[in-house]
């Protein structure tokens, strides 16, 4: 791994001083797309490895698809607590919340299924890939007091990322010493059921070298029994630039998790006595403790057309996780990953390009062992190694055939490989086992862009996906065999129509695709307290309409310079089998048809901000694949407040969930729904208070 590593680094720096005295780029002319999100305040001016705010912006902007910027400032005054709290506007994002940060995360549908951890998104931190080798991934390291700006790619669209998955990529983006809002801050918040939060930052800037470090610790007892939860969470980058032309960055990160797990009820337990934990759960002492360390470098080169980015990485992660039995881990994830962007003339016409490659692999030592209460093991049922392998490469090009209409193509081709070697042991008789599934293919991507005024944009495109395997779907355990089922990859053609812009006082982000997916991987829960099960469904069917919008009602309403502010956020989904031997075109089960949020917001001049809110979900979805059960829908209401102090601190409460609605906010999908039986149910949280105060300085 050392070896490694250093390989990496050495060829960083060596292509870096190659070019180090390579004149001053010219300056490029990008066409400018609609910003969707509100401006932070103090924008810096960015740096080569890490651009500021509004470039970043225009550079997601520039994507000829579905796409949304969010700048964090605008969420600074709420308790962002996890990703629900920081993507709940977003059209087109699933993200339901069980508890504290344990989340649902599903962009179109992909992964839905998946009851725990991810799976079908790319999920990124500055551009740098956290999720392991097998594609699964953890929430817990993404801290969102510790982001300056979140990017989400739906679908195709995250191509120039290099993902290929039908959900598409996420990218969190950290600030840096030169992207900071200010050179030093820290907030503390404290609220509903034991909940305490302390965090900090500081920037410098030191001639051509800048540092940046930010810490948290979380503490809360939970509103559920059984749900006490510490989190500590660590990033810091330091930054180096070699000349006008070349800089590099190191990044650190490191995050520990300790999480109790209320476990799951049935129905009329969650509607009668919500707070309660699994029985299951507390007799198991479940939990889940991991313990992360990242690093990470990104080395950036400007050229006279563009800039070439290499990326190097190396993941390391710790897993205790005593459930149904207890889940022992410890494993690397390593890979490097150049691409380079450009803009040029083709015969007088403009032509802007991305392209890279990526090749990246893991290991993961991995133990079971009988649950003896959580806090002892008994009998070892699994002891093996898990080893993923990737070799990906991919290119979109955009080909402006008039000033405002560009043509564009693309594609990926993959080879991705999984492997198990080790020692079952079922009902006791051991097994020895050596495995392995390999999965390959290339996904081309095509598309129209025309953009008829400044700052509006429409677009067209179709996708083609593929969606590989992760070891939770691969190593299935059941309650008395564990095995390696090698499922097929999940692929897809998606189509996708949409418009986003600013026009005067309205701003919109629309769009309607259809995926026909082939294979998709669905679960079913098979039993108490056993994990889901993955079986390859032959032909499915997703379509849906993402739609966020938002208008200045009105400004000058009581003084100059005050606001007020209205915005909607509508998903609409259906999802369902397509002639299915077995459930014919039955509605698949956690996604309910529509979800919307609505906002409206007061924002004085003198600091004061007042937004109530709503969250409506006017009918649950299906529990079964029979479509035998609904849950109900259901109705929040909150509403944020904030003020500035006479000192440029900040402080704001957030109140949620008012009329203490009992509802459910996440389950996992059974075959066949029964009153009795059916523990898959995660109650919503009762009504909760938070407040906190933030000092920039």
């Amino acid at each position: 791994m050392s070896r490694f590593l250093r390989a990496i680094l050495a060829g960083s720096a060596s292509l870096a001083a190659l070019v180090a005295a390579t004149p001053p780029a010219s300056a490029q002319d990008p066409t400018q797309l609609p910003a969707i999100t509100i401006e932070g305040t103090g924008v810096q001016r960015g740096s080569l490895t890490s651009p500021d705010i509004v470039t970043q912006r225009e550079q997601v902007n520039r994507t000829p698809g579905s796409v949304s910027h969010i700048d964090t400032e605008t969420l600074r005054n709420t308790y962002a607590q996890n990703l629900r709290d920081v993507l709940q506007e977003t059209p087109g994002v699933l993200v339901q919340n069980r508890y504290s940060q344990e989340i649902r995360l599903s962009i179109r549908g992909s992964g839905l299924a998946r009851s725990f951890h991810a799976r079908g998104i790319e999920v990124l931190q500055d551009g740098i890939p956290t999720m392991m080798a097998d594609g699964s991934g953890d929430f817990y390291q993404i801290e969102p007091r510790a982001l300056r700006a979140i990017e989400v790619f739906r679908g195709g669209n995250a191509l120039p990322f290099g993902s290929s998955t039908m959900g598409g990529a996420i990218n969190f983006v950290t600030p840096t010493a030169r992207t900071a809002v200010s050179p030093n801050a820290f907030s503390l918040e404290a609220g509903s059921f034991g909940t305490i939060r302390g965090h900090g930052s500081v920037s410098r800037v030191y001639g051509d070298w800048d540092v940046h470090a930010s810490g948290t610790l979380t503490h809360a007892d939970g509103w559920r029994a059984h749900e006490t939860q510490n989190l500590g969470h660590f990033n810091a980058n330091v930054g180096r630039r070699i000349s006008d032309r070349v800089e590099t960055r190191f990044y650190f990160g490191a995050y520990y998790t300790d999480q109790k797990l209320p476990g799951a009820l049935t129905y009329g337990q969650s509607m009668t006595n919500p707070r309660q934990a699994n029985a299951g759960a507390v007799a198991g002492d479940q939990a889940r403790n991991t313990y992360v360390q990242r690093f990470a470098n990104v080395t950036s080169i400007r050229l006279d057309v563009g800039q070439i980015d290499i990326t190097s990485w190396a993941i390391h992660k710790h897993l205790n996780h005593p459930i149904f039995q207890v889940l022992d881990q410890d494993g690397w994830t390593y890979g490097i990953s150049p691409r380079f962007t450009g803009s040029f003339s083709i015969g007088g016409f403009r032509n802007d390009i991305v392209a890279g490659a990526r090749i990246f692999a893991g290991s993961n030592a991995v133990q079971q062992f009988v649950n003896l209460g959580g806090a002892q093991r008994g009998a070892l049922t699994v002891d093996g190694r898990q080893n993923a392998e990737n070799y990906e490469a991919w290119f979109e090009n955009r080909f402006f055939v008039l000033p405002t209409v560009a043509l564009t193509a693309g594609a990926k081709v993959f080879s991705s490989r999984r492997a198990f070697t080790g020692g079952l042991n079922l009902n006791t008789v051991p097994v020895n086992v050596d495995t392995a599934a390999t999965y390959s293919g290339v996904n081309p991507r095509i598309g129209v862009l025309w953009e008829p005024m400044r700052d509006v944009q429409l677009f067209a495109n179709v996708t083609r996906s593929a969606d590989v395997p992760d070891f939770t779907d691969l190593m299935q355990t059941t309650a008395t065999t564990t095995a390696f089922v090698p499922l097929r990859a999940q692929t897809g053609t998606t189509f996708e129509v949409g418009t986003r812009g600013r026009w005067g006082r309205f701003t919109w982000e629309a769009s309607f695709y259809r995926a026909e997916l082939r294979n998709q991987m669905l679960q079913f829960n098979v039993g108490p307290g056993i994990p889901a099960a993955t079986f390859n469904a032959p032909q499915s069917r997703l379509q849906g309409i993402e739609l966020a919008a938002s208008v200045d009602l009105f400004r000058g309403l009581v003084t100059d310079g005050d606001r007020l502010t209205f915005r909607q956020m509508w998903t609409w989904s259906d999802f369902r089998f397509s002639n299915d031997p077995v459930y014919g075109n039955n509605v698949l089960p956690l996604m309910p048809r529509h979800i919307l949020r609505s906002s409206l917001t007061y924002a004085h001049p003198s600091g004061i901000t007042i937004t109530p809110t709503v969250d409506i979900v006017p009918e649950g979805a299906f529990v079964d694949y029979q479509n035998t059960f609904r849950v109900p829908g259901y109705a929040l209401f909150g509403i944020q407040a904030s003020a500035r102090l006479p000192n440029g601190g900040e402080v704001f409460v957030d109140l949620r969930n008012l009329t203490d609605k009992r509802y459910i906010a996440d389950f996992g999908p059974v075959v066949l729904y029964n009153p009795a039986t059916t523990a898959t149910f995660y109650p919503g949280t009762g009504r909760s208070l938070y407040g906190g105060v933030r000092m920039r300085f």
